[in-house]
């Protein structure tokens, strides 16, 4: 079982859990940022403090590559590290559930799936969006292609949710997250595989993401704490139902367009919003439209809207609201590159039906080569 602590002033809980687990020396994947940070301190001070050493691996990149994976696995077997450890956002997040999989595999290979290990990887969120924390699942690239890895060995071990980690949360990752975290709650209440738990999970990361806003963009502790557990319900509603068509048309305009994550999958859900109300008659759930009407308001109604057209146009006021715009087009064969490259795997989680000609359209949408309906 997943072990949730929360930070206090001195992160007790930190020093009880490494006591617990016997930890000797950690592989921390973490960015410079984190040097900043008040749990930035509390690790740099540990060795000295209790004889835990340290081993700081930063050798990874936004949308990280399996090699930056494979590098910080070779390190943990050459330190000789009994735990992984990450602070950061999806990125460190994705790097150290890697490096916790293949850290005892003859072959690290992303094609192959080891046998389960029993080292523990905890990790420490500094964005409240990705929700990386309650997922068994890696977003990690090879020579720039997506490579999806899911298995239930690298749902981490443990989570520390600290609201001072978000103070130094430049503004448009601010927004960015909070988008990536109620992308992922929509998504999730709409997917042919949603079930009672995770609608659960997603209604109340709707809820607490609306509720939270205003103190989340505004810095606030309280803001912070309630945007964590929003991303935090939202990952756990993804981890039962995985994304649909709004992250599947995402990436590409992250990697084309040097978006974040957050703001492509906000795009995207914006336009997939209106779309699938005038096109229930194409459900391709097997519960058929009208148990996606009833899932549609389900999301109105955690929203706090009294109809579903009303819920998507609050998701687009609020995208606009935020500031976060379409990217510039600048060659118009970039409409072509993005069409062809929507993974069809996403697309069967999604619950109407999106032809080429569909996806298209949407894009022309997204990027506001077309007027939206």
């Amino acid at each position: 079982m997943q072990k949730m602590m929360k930070a206090d002033a001195e992160y007790t809980a930190l020093d009880s859990y490494f006591a617990e687990t016997g930890t000797r020396r950690i592989l921390l994947v973490c960015g410079s940022s984190s040097r900043s940070l008040r749990i930035g301190a509390y690790f740099d001070a540990l060795e000295e403090r209790t004889g835990i050493r340290v081993i700081p691996f930063s050798e990874y990149e936004p949308n990280p590559e399996f090699a930056s994976a494979v590098r910080g696995t070779e390190l943990f077997r050459a330190a000789h590290c009994d735990l992984v450890a990450a602070i950061g956002g999806g990125s460190a997040m994705d790097v150290a559930k890697c490096i916790k999989l293949y850290a005892e595999a003859e072959q690290i290979d992303p094609k192959t799936k080891p046998a389960p290990n029993g080292i523990p990887l905890l990790v420490i969120p500094t964005t409240a969006g990705t929700g990386s924390e309650a997922t068994r699942f890696s977003v990690i690239y090879e020579n720039g292609t997506k490579l999806s890895i899911a298995d239930d060995s690298i749902l981490p071990s443990a989570v520390l949710f600290d609201p001072d980690a978000l103070k130094t949360l430049p503004s448009y990752q601010r927004k960015a997250t909070m988008f990536d975290a109620l992308s992922h709650a929509v998504e999730s209440c709409w997917s042919v595989r949603a079930n009672a738990e995770s609608t659960a999970f997603a209604h109340r990361a709707i809820e607490a993401v609306f509720a939270h806003k205003d103190g989340y963009l505004a810095n606030t502790d309280a803001g912070n704490a309630g945007m964590l557990e929003a991303a935090n319900l939202a990952g756990r509603a993804i981890n039962i139902t995985q994304t649909t068509a709004g992250h599947a048309m995402c990436y590409k305009l992250t990697k084309l367009y040097g978006i974040s994550h957050g703001h492509a999958a906000a795009l995207c859900n914006a336009v997939l919003f209106p779309h699938m109300l005038t096109h229930t008659d194409d459900c391709t759930d097997p519960r058929g439209a009208e148990h996606l009407q009833e899932a549609l308001a389900g999301i109105a109604k955690a929203m706090g809207c009294d109809t579903q057209e009303q819920a998507a146009e609050k998701f687009a006021a609020l995208l606009r609201e935020t500031g976060l715009s379409a990217p510039a087009v600048c060659d118009p064969s970039e409409l072509g590159i993005l069409c062809g490259t929507v993974n069809p795997e996403r697309l069967h989680n999604h619950p109407v039906r999106l032809d080429a000609a569909a996806i298209e359209t949407l894009y022309r949408k997204i990027l506001g080569t077309e007027q939206a309906v």
